[in-house]
């Protein structure tokens, strides 16, 4: 099944948090926060301006975001955790060039 989101709304997958600190110790499920990270995986065909124009969305498929705690609607599709919301709920895109300079 595919699904596209209407509008300006969004489809995420949260990506998971690492289980371990950087000194070593493993972190309990009950002890987690939610990640607010996610891949973005569908985008609508974008919002409406005051004039009817349909104005595209800046995030596309494949983004990696950054979102607010309590941003979204949670739902599951196929079995899987996911993420459906606003455009406007989106803090901001991790660029690819910034995550492989901390990789380095």
């Amino acid at each position: 099944m595919t699904f596209r989101p209407l509008h300006d709304r969004i489809l995420v997958r949260r990506i998971e948090a690492e289980e371990k600190t950087a000194g070593g110790i493993i972190i309990p499920d009950t002890a987690k926060e939610k990640p607010q990270e996610g891949e973005v995986i569908a985008v609508g065909s974008g919002a409406r301006d005051e004039a009817g124009k349909l104005v595209d969305l800046d995030v596309k498929v494949g983004d990696r975001i950054l979102f607010g705690k309590w941003s979204g609607t949670e739902i599951k599709l196929n079995g899987e955790d996911l993420l459906i919301m606003k455009e406007s709920d989106v803090m901001g895109v991790i660029e690819a060039t910034a995550a492989l300079k901390k990789a380095a």
